[in-house]
């Protein structure tokens, strides 16, 4: 009989607060540095009665969807006013920032074309490219080199869109924007950009570009209101009126809304000093954490203070709360693992001596753990998965240990599920000369060498991914690089609701994938690949194990340009020698790094 409904949402929430993750609405209190209101024009007279100017004209609400009753002049009014104080032909308003991404990204981009993503971009936008039908890859954050490679892997793509956002909300830095134009301007792309936390703060960029598509606009943060407004040429613009779902299906936003935005922008014309005032407040509370021993990320007025844990985090903004400040806490899964922050948002009206003493609180209350590096990103875990059991999934395994050391990486190793007696931790770790602290035990072993379900229930017992996923992110987290191996083939039930696919997605780690080279592999491995990309599992590289063939070879290839191959040949004597030797003619650091 299948769990409560209830009880597994219990479980949930106990292994969420277990781990520090657990979050609660809590009522503002005590100096805001917390908040996105970079220029305090939330609490602006001028703004304020704009606002109820215009509730009073046009009313409460406009309670139906633009193209039916919810058209009001007001909305076109503050449009009018964004894409001039952008730099654009057009623009529209929409509910929220997240809205206005949804609608861009889903609209404009088909399934003949490619998304390539900045991998700190806003969960907005990572939503919006998997709710699209276009193909999404990832390039490591800032890396205009790891942008190009994408780009050159793209060729046979329709259209090809960068999205970027111009300051990222969690580290404070910004996009190379003229490199990325530069990338468009060779490779015939174009910039799908979000200004979310940059409109207000700093000048828009590039404006005059034709690469740049669209400029997404949040009314939340700097301009201190609400709601998201993409600034746009005309084409695209009368396109999504037309087609983005976001937009057609949704209420009008609120007059007041609309008032409001139109006078913050104005403010911004009329006060171009105002946001660097909020840049000379950022500059001096770096300076000040800097001389107390504090290293921070970012140039923006977003000042993160990495701590490490998610518990010495809380702890740190707890104990700030007490002494009147507002800084919140900032967790995985909004950052990675090991990098909780204090994430200190620095505002135009706020005085010397707040924060001077928000400098002093922090000394006072802040301990940053002892492994924490500044600008330190995580290795890149990767999950072993093959086309089927016995194709080389342990070997594989063992090299990946023993390249990762060979890079200097403190790497592990874990297979969460064992069946059968033979022991696959043991045999990589012989075969990789690991020490024991490198090596963890099976979450699970069961004693029939038979797919997941089948061995348990030979045992009596049924295995869900909850039973497992917790204490496979606690080994990730406790270690610097992990090689988890899985146990058969991507699609091996672990009971008669889920299967290994289902673990693989809920993990959210990169894929290696294993595959045997002679007959039968092409099916096997395409219909691996293809399970991979349905379940938004990305996929480094594909090792094919046994006698070398190129045929073969050659075909999986032509499906998975931007995917490396690498052929691992049967050793007639297998041994850690062996795969020293395979390494010194190839290269996998790629496979370790984000």
């Amino acid at each position: 009989m299948n769990k409560d409904f209830r009880s597994e949402l219990n479980e949930v929430a106990a292994r969420w607060r277990d781990a520090g993750l657990e979050r609660k609405l809590v009522e503002p209190s005590g100096i805001d540095f917390s908040s996105n209101d970079y220029l305090g024009l939330s609490k602006n007279p001028s703004v304020i009665k704009a606002a109820i100017a215009a509730a009073e004209e046009f009313g409460a609400g406009a309670p139906s969807a633009r193209l039916l009753r919810g058209n009001y002049p007001i909305h076109r009014q503050a449009e009018l006013t964004a894409a001039q104080f952008v730099g654009t032909e057009n623009a529209l308003l929409l509910p929220s920032g997240w809205q206005a991404n949804l609608a861009i990204v889903t609209t404009l981009a088909t399934q003949d074309d490619v998304l390539i993503c900045d991998e700190l971009v806003h969960a907005s936008l990572i939503d919006a490219s998997r709710l699209s039908k276009a193909c999404v890859k990832i390039f490591k954050h800032n890396d205009l080199a790891a942008l190009e490679q994408c780009l050159q892997l793209s060729s046979a793509m329709r259209q090809r869109f960068i999205v970027v956002e111009d300051i990222y909300s969690m580290d404070g830095d910004r996009t190379p924007l003229p490199g990325i134009i530069e990338l468009c301007e060779k490779y015939d792309a174009y910039v799908i950009l979000d200004l979310a936390h940059s409109v207000g703060l700093y000048p828009p960029r590039h404006f005059q570009s034709k690469r740049v598509i669209t400029r997404m606009v949040t009314g939340g943060k700097a301009l201190g209101v609400g709601g998201g407004i993409i600034c746009a040429s005309d084409d695209v613009i009368n396109h999504l009126i037309n087609h983005a779902r976001p937009f057609l299906f949704t209420t009008a936003v609120p007059p007041a809304t609309c008032g409001a935005l139109q006078r913050s922008m104005q403010l911004l014309r009329e006060q171009p000093g105002l946001c660097d005032i909020a840049h000379q407040n950022a500059l001096l509370l770096r300076e000040l954490l800097k001389a107390k021993g504090f290293d921070c990320l970012g140039e923006a007025p977003i000042v993160p203070l990495v701590v490490g844990s998610a518990q010495a985090t809380i702890k740190a903004s707890n104990k700030l709360s007490e002494l009147g400040f507002d800084v919140r806490a900032i967790r995985p899964p909004t950052v990675a693992e090991g990098s909780s922050r204090l994430r200190i948002v620095v505002h135009a009206d706020h005085t010397t001596k707040q924060i001077s003493d928000l400098a002093d609180a922090i000394a006072q209350c802040v301990v940053v753990d002892a492994d924490v590096k500044v600008g330190k990103q995580r290795l890149n875990d990767l999950l072993v998965v093959g086309t089927d059991t016995d194709v080389g999934k342990t070997v594989i395994s063992a090299l990946l240990m023993r390249a990762a050391a060979r890079y200097g990486h403190g790497v592990s190793y874990l297979k969460p599920i064992q069946t059968g007696k033979d022991s696959d931790t043991n045999a990589v770790q012989q075969l990789a000369e690991a020490n024991d602290s490198s090596m963890s035990a099976p979450l699970v072993e069961l004693r029939l060498p038979a797919s997941v379900d089948q061995a348990a229930a030979a045992e009596g017992a049924h295995i869900t991914i909850n039973d497992v996923l917790p204490k496979v992110r606690q080994v990730i987290a406790d270690n610097e690089l992990t090689v988890i191996e899985t146990a058969g083939g991507l699609l091996v039930p672990w009971n008669k609701k889920q299967h290994q696919g289902d673990f693989a997605q809920r993990l959210g780690i990169d894929a290696v994938l294993v595959t045997r080279t002679g007959l039968g592999t092409l099916n096997h491995t395409l219909l691996t690949i293809e399970a991979l990309v349905k379940r938004h599992v990305k996929l480094r590289a594909v090792f094919m194990v046994g006698d070398p063939h190129r045929e073969n070879k050659n075909s999986i290839q032509a499906q998975i340009l931007d995917v490396p191959i690498f052929e691992f040949p049967l050793f007639k004597k297998l041994s850690t020698a062996n795969l020293d030797l395979w390494l010194d003619t190839e290269d996998l650091q790629f496979l370790f790094k984000r």
